[in-house]
């Protein structure tokens, strides 16, 4: 039985820093270095090169007990959601190609229990994903750098997470991406039956949207409507169906309403303001915020 249908919207780039370890304060200053020079690198090799050193010296970082509390405010280019209890945070970033498309990395930290660290790599999988609606595992990741987070409750508890993230794609197109995280037998679990997509219709694991990289797209959580709500992408002509290369934004917004667990598209959503700080929040990171809706959750 679903307690609560209202949405709690945890948004990146990061919580502030509960702690001023001058440890972790020499980690950050050297990894926002190593993050510099990885986007300014000029070729393929050189940008994994850097982002190899980058991914080795984060990990040592994230060893220390207290960085679980450390937000690593200056590397402006990674996100950081971190659960409202405080369970586990999710950290993603992506790199750019010289053929103009990305590479997604990141992690799961949960907090040092007795000293140990407990991480769950995620390793970018979606060039060899043939199925965008297939429930994957941190090990076949289908990669996004994710902005924001929506804990679902469930009889009190937080079985799953939504999570809306940002998917370049390619030279010609860009996505985005509804995800959702949970932990089956302590281990990630990406996906789940829980997208309404039509009434009586089959349910997704996933949502994707794609549309001209040219565009921007909302995608973010409404808490005035209690909804995701997001731009309707259509083609600028008929013909153009299905070639997504084509495909916008027409003035209208959809969106998904929670209801029983499960995400039910609502069509033609009236919103009172302006949509979404995030329709190209991965070029102006901000500052994490909670946002906490009447129900308390």
């Amino acid at each position: 039985m679903l307690l609560c249908c209202a949405f709690t919207r945890l948004s990146a780039q990061h919580s502030y820093n509960l702690n001023n370890d001058p440890k972790l304060n020499a980690y950050q200053d050297s990894l926002r270095i190593l993050s510099d020079e990885t986007f300014m690198a000029k070729d393929n090799q050189s940008r994994l090169e850097k982002n190899a050193q980058f991914v080795k010296k984060f990990v040592a970082a994230l060893k220390i007990n207290g960085s679980f509390n450390y937000g690593f405010d200056s590397l402006k280019r990674i996100s950081i959601l971190k659960s409202p209890d405080n369970s586990f945070r999710i950290i993603t970033w992506f790199i750019p190609t010289d053929e103009g498309g990305y590479r997604y990395y990141g992690t799961i930290q949960l907090p040092h229990t007795n000293g140990a660290l407990k991480l769950y790599p995620l390793t970018d999988d979606t060039n060899n994903l043939t199925d965008a609606n297939v429930i994957t595992s941190n090990k076949n990741w289908f990669g996004a750098r994710y902005y924001e987070m929506v804990p679902v409750i469930v009889n009190g508890k937080q079985p799953y997470f939504i999570l809306l993230g940002w998917k370049g794609n390619n030279q010609k197109t860009t996505k985005k991406v509804i995800d959702v995280l949970s932990f089956e037998k302590n281990e990630p679990v990406f996906g789940k039956n829980i997208f309404e997509i039509s009434k009586n219709g089959p349910t997704k694991n996933r949502v994707v949207f794609e549309y001209n990289k040219l565009n921007s797209m909302t995608l973010t959580v409404d808490s005035k409507v209690n909804m995701i709500v997001f731009d309707h992408l259509a083609p600028y002509d008929p013909k153009m169906t299905g070639n997504f290369e084509y495909y916008g934004a027409d003035l209208s917004f959809d969106g998904y309403k929670l209801t029983w667990g499960k995400l039910s598209l609502v069509e033609d959503v009236e919103l009172k303001n302006e949509p979404s700080p995030n329709d190209d929040y991965y070029g102006r990171p901000v500052k994490a915020s909670t946002i906490v809706t009447k129900s308390g959750h």
